[in-house]
């Protein structure tokens, strides 16, 4: 039986790679900080072997017999990185770096690395940089998640060799149902706040583009490239995206899902200023050279989404726990009224509060 490491396992897009693989019958052992719990494991926790630690302090037994790395931990948004720009470098750039060099002493064969779409972002400023962008593309990230992601790609593309075979997703902004959910993505806030308020919001009044992709899509295509031949993947970056949007067209595809439903909509556009991303990008790589075109639609997925709400009675929309920032910045509070010194996201070993 095959044995997979999946780093991060119980996160968003983690939980959601883990079910599938101990469905397809690996055997998975996740390594996860747990900062949002293990809950999202919760489907599957009898049947994976879990390593409660940080991946700044991965313990060589969680390699052992190991023949896959996938690398989803970290940060995972803008607001998050900017919270703690050091814990920030130090999991989602060096932290990255130093797993794939403990796969390489450890014999691991191929290491598949979840970075971001947003290495591309060119903002709204410059009209003759928002051009379709491939992995052949100059890249100059500016915020600190994206420049922490791109500085890892290029600490780790060099390890390549033909023992050990480094493989990278850039992602578009992810939608869809997890069990560790999150409703701080676009598509999912959009969905949240039908729910709550009946009324989606344009920032900037919709005019950016977002590149986009289910996260159902986002996992076929990590485990196509962990399957995959490597002389077809070794060293490869591969853009991960169903569809370029921008979020005005984006907010009118939620609103007819959602009408479908009996779920009635209203747009409002809001034009205050503010640091806004934008860029779009080609997916045409992945299809030419492994045959993978991401399928589940905006509309599937916000009907599935809204139907698993209603299904798990899932309406604590308030939760920090459904947000990423909030739900650090939650821990952080709980850190410092224990006496603890610094951030929570400064402590590697020590036990997270309660």
């Amino acid at each position: 039986m095959r044995r997979v490491l999946v780093v991060g396992g119980a996160g968003y897009v983690g939980s959601v790679l883990t079910e599938e693989l101990v469905h397809r019958g690996y055997a998975v052992r996740v390594l996860d900080r747990l900062y949002f719990g293990d809950g999202g494991l919760r489907a599957v926790r009898d049947r994976v072997e879990l390593v409660d630690a940080d991946m700044r302090a991965a313990p060589a037994r969680a390699f052992e017999d190991v023949d896959t790395v996938f690398n989803v931990a970290g940060l995972s948004n803008d607001p998050t990185a900017e919270f703690n720009p050091r814990a920030n470098y130090e999991i989602n750039t060096r932290a990255t770096v130093a797993l794939a060099q403990q796969c390489k002493a450890q014999g691991v064969r191929r290491y598949v690395l979840a970075s971001s779409c947003s290495v591309y972002d060119c903002g709204v400023t410059d009209e003759r940089a928002d051009v379709l962008q491939d992995e052949t593309s100059s890249v100059a990230p500016r915020a600190p998640y994206s420049t922490s992601k791109y500085e890892a790609e290029r600490g780790l593309l060099p390890l390549t060799d033909r023992h050990f075979c480094p493989v990278i997703l850039r992602k578009g902004t992810v939608y869809g149902y997890s069990p560790r959910m999150r409703y701080d993505l676009v598509v999912n806030t959009f969905v949240r706040d039908a729910l709550t308020h009946g009324m989606l919001t344009l920032h900037h009044g919709g005019e950016m583009w977002r590149p986009l992709v289910d996260i159902r899509d986002a996992v076929q295509a990590y485990i196509l490239v962990a399957e995959a031949d490597q002389a077809l993947v070794q060293g490869q970056i591969f853009n991960l995206c169903y569809q370029n949007l921008r979020i005005s067209e984006l907010a009118l595809r939620v609103r007819e899902a959602l009408r479908g439903l009996g779920i009635a909509v209203d747009l409002r556009p809001d034009y205050q200023r503010g640091s806004v991303r934008n860029y779009r990008v080609s997916g045409e790589k992945i299809a030419r050279i492994l045959n993978f075109r991401p399928k589940v639609s905006i509309e599937e997925s916000v009907g599935d989404l809204v139907q698993r709400i209603r299904r798990e009675s899932r309406v604590e929309f308030e939760n920090p726990r459904y947000y990423n920032i909030r739900w650090l910045e939650h821990l952080d509070a709980a850190w410092m009224r224990a006496g603890r010194p610094g951030s929570v996201l400064d402590a590697s070993t020590e036990p997270l509060p309660q």
